[in-house]
């Protein structure tokens, strides 16, 4: 049977996750329930839900938790051939502690050093994955190495020049920057080079210098983005283009069980519609529900039970 042709290409670290099993500091907690973490795979783990084919570029060590996010991406249905096995250097994970009252959870990362933060332009493959229609980057990859920074300006670059549409998620980490001017300075010059860009209010505000999210949406719009969406919590999303604007509606979540994954999955969502030409799917409210990263994003069947009523988005012409 003839290998279907790859829709999304990502890259990124791979990490396990060890989530606390008691409401503790995390310095006191015991007991740990092992999960998948990463904001690439989490997005690639959703697409792939959907039905989508996705290719996904990352490494880790040759160690138990390597072997175990392998196992979790092929389970997944993530092609796991562009993952390289690094011999010499771990597999990162992070710990989170357990978070009661829709707070966000203590987190704290173990990645410096990784077998992803070695990755570099010598892990693209030759071919360059003819045919991907889009390529996803978040703003962690270029903050985990010099290595890692070049591979994301290079695969930006390398995308645009093929055609393929190119989403970019902020996604600030401002402890793995050697400070806030390189992450600002940094992350919107590849914020420059992408079609899409899915800024959190805060992250905009930061990165822009901006307030409000009509004036963030125009900094990225006139650095020559063609669509803005700037994610604002419960409220839903303000988006943009060069003729139009409007504000998408959140969608109410009951119980919120843990916040992280939620860009995510809102990212998950947004690219399947752009794939799709559907409306932006509210992937990200259904993950709030659930404690692993990417336990909540839906399969297609899901998806589709959740695409907002019309009428729930309002829109202004320019």
């Amino acid at each position: 049977m003839a290998k279907r042709t790859v829709d999304v290409i990502t890259a990124g670290e791979a990490m396990a996750l060890f989530m606390a099993a008691d409401a503790l500091p995390l310095a006191d907690v015991r007991a740990f329930q092992r999960a998948t973490a990463g904001a690439e795979l989490n997005v690639a783990v959703g697409l792939a839900r959907l039905g989508f084919q996705v290719a996904y570029l990352s490494a880790v060590g040759q160690d138990s938790l390597g072997r175990h996010l392998l196992d979790f991406m092929a389970s997944q249905g993530v092609d796991p051939c562009h993952v390289r096995i690094d011999a010499g250097h771990p597999t990162g994970f992070m710990l989170k502690a357990l978070a009661v009252g829709g707070a966000d959870p203590q987190v704290e990362y173990y990645r410096r050093g990784s077998a992803a933060s070695r990755l570099s332009l010598a892990d693209l493959p030759p071919d360059d994955w003819p045919g991907a229609r889009l390529l996803h980057l978040t703003g962690i990859l270029p903050a985990l190495s010099d290595s890692c920074c070049e591979l994301a300006r290079t695969m930006a670059w390398r995308a645009r020049a093929a055609g393929r549409l190119v989403t970019f998620d902020p996604n600030l980490r401002p402890r793995l920057w050697a400070s806030q001017a390189a992450m600002v300075a940094t992350v919107n010059e590849l914020a420059a080079m992408a079609d899409v860009v899915l800024p959190g209010l805060a992250e905009g505000r930061l990165l822009t210098g901006r307030e409000s999210p009509e004036d963030i949406a125009a900094f990225y719009l006139a650095r020559g983005a063609s669509l803005v969406i700037v994610k604002l919590g419960a409220a839903g999303a303000y988006y943009a283009t060069v003729s139009e604007s409007g504000v998408a509606a959140g969608v109410p979540v009951k119980h919120v069980v843990d916040t992280v994954g939620a860009g995510d999955g809102f990212a998950t969502g947004v690219i399947s519609a752009l794939l799709e030409g559907l409306p932006p799917a509210a992937a990200g409210a259904r993950v709030l529900g659930f404690r692993g990263d990417c336990d909540g994003l839906p399969t297609r069947a899901e998806l589709e039970r959740m695409l907002p009523p019309h009428g729930t988005t309002t829109r202004r012409h320019a």
